[in-house]
């Protein structure tokens, strides 16, 4: 890879957690796209001895672009141009045509606030349009502009509001010093292909075989990560290496064809919003809160689809909400199998839906027994069809650790149980 970037993400409230960061993984997906190898992300607070020290850290690893995110504002924290023109040995000058055009966006911005003193708002905003020597200038987005320092490393300065940053970006890659810093870049192609039912281990016992079958395999970048309960393989590999790929493809397929469920990088939640097409679904749902008809609903266009849901904890309300039989719950318990069916069914006729899934379990702490522990969760997808009746689809399973890791789980287990249901893949 002969093109190097690094990152460095700079702001007290980002460093402490207050706000997350959002930036560095934004930039390093566009840098990707570009063909730019990311070294390094780094992060540190509003100090300027850490500022410098992130900068010359980079510059010792010798990359080629240095994107720095934050610290553009008119506050005394806001110092990440000063310390940038020191590092790249340049003096800082106040660029009047800028100070004017930060002027007319600040005296349109105070027209909203009557009674403050916008001379004193703009004298504290002049100190933005103090710039590197030499250096290009970015139009502002929001006040604050941003700069790029042509160079060795090239230094791109970029706000840290997001919605600043990211329309900000584009010009500065088409300056011509970021285009002679990336010139020598590959351009990288990416797949992902997402598992469920398959644990890390299982997969890296395939990787290993893989390694030894595959010619090509060391020239292929993947990377691994288990997400509420999927399994992410994120695979990079210049277009030379394509045939490599689609050996690795065909060997995941051969040993996890039941586990793989997408290979072109789609979410699971998308593929069931296309499944739904001309369906309507209901939810209910106990241990889970709400969180899955939450998941269902996130999706644009998703009112054509949920009907809508119930999230009954007590007894009385499966019962008074869903039409749940009081002597089956008395009979089996809440968290059992023909429970999460008769509320799958129960969903089905209060929503007037065709569709319906169910949740019921013990997310803990406390409430499990010897046979049923924290963890056990019964889920029951309901999907009816014109002259076919109901088809139901009902599983049991332990699920591993605290309240939050069980709902968020089984709200991604109760997706899947609903993508085969649909899919006719039971």
């Amino acid at each position: 890879m002969s093109v190097r970037a690094g990152i460095v993400v700079t702001g007290t409230e980002v460093l402490t957690g207050r706000v997350a960061d959002r930036n560095g993984p934004w930039l390093a997906d566009r840098l990707l796209e570009l063909g730019v190898e990311l070294g390094h992300i780094t992060l540190c607070g509003d100090r300027p001895a850490d500022i410098e020290a992130q900068l010359r850290f980079l510059a010792d690893q010798d990359v080629d672009l240095i994107i720095t995110s934050g610290g553009l504002g008119p506050t005394a924290d806001d110092m990440t141009v000063e310390i940038v023109a020191r590092f790249c040995g340049r003096e800082l000058v106040l660029d009047d045509a800028l100070e004017a055009r930060i002027g007319e966006i600040v005296t349109t911005m105070m027209a909203r606030f009557p009674g403050v003193d916008v001379e004193a708002v703009r004298a504290a905003n002049r100190k933005q349009a103090l710039v590197p020597r030499g250096a290009i200038i970015l139009d502002p987005v929001g006040t604050a502009p941003g700069v790029v320092v042509p160079g060795t490393p090239t230094v791109v300065v970029l706000p840290g509001p997001p919605r600043e940053l990211q329309p900000m970006w584009g010009a500065a890659v088409a300056t011509e010093a970021v285009q002679t810093a990336i010139a020598g870049r590959t351009v990288f192609r990416q797949q992902t292909v997402r598992m469920f039912g398959l644990p890390e281990s299982g997969l890296a016992d395939t990787l290993r075989d893989a390694e030894r079958s595959v010619d090509g395999f060391d020239r292929l970048e993947i990377t691994t990560c288990l997400r509420r309960g999927e399994l992410e393989i994120v695979t990079r590999f210049e277009p030379a290496d394509a045939a490599a790929y689609s050996d690795l493809l065909t060997v995941l397929r051969d040993r996890h064809a039941r586990e793989i469920f997408s290979e072109d990088g789609s979410l699971v939640d998308d593929q069931i919003a296309g499944l739904l097409t001309g369906r309507r679904i209901a939810t209910a749902e106990s241990c889970t809160g709400g969180l899955l008809s939450a998941r269902l609903t996130e999706r644009p266009g998703s009112s054509a689809y949920v009907a809508g849901g119930v999230t009954a904890y007590a007894n009385s309300a499966k019962s008074e909400l869903l039409g749940v039989d009081a002597a089956l719950i008395e009979h089996h318990g809440a968290v059992s199998e023909p429970v999460a069916e008769a509320m799958a069914r129960g969903a089905l006729r209060r929503f007037g839906a065709d569709t319906s899934v169910a949740v019921t379990g013990i997310a803990g702490p406390g409430g499990g027994t010897e046979s049923k522990p924290v963890g056990t969760v019964c889920f029951s997808v309901a999907v009816a069809s014109a002259g076919a009746g109901v088809e139901m689809t009902t599983r049991t399973t332990l699920l591993p650790g605290d309240r939050s890791d069980v709902r968020e789980r089984s709200t991604t287990v109760a997706m899947h149980l609903l993508r085969r249901a649909l899919s006719g893949d039971r």
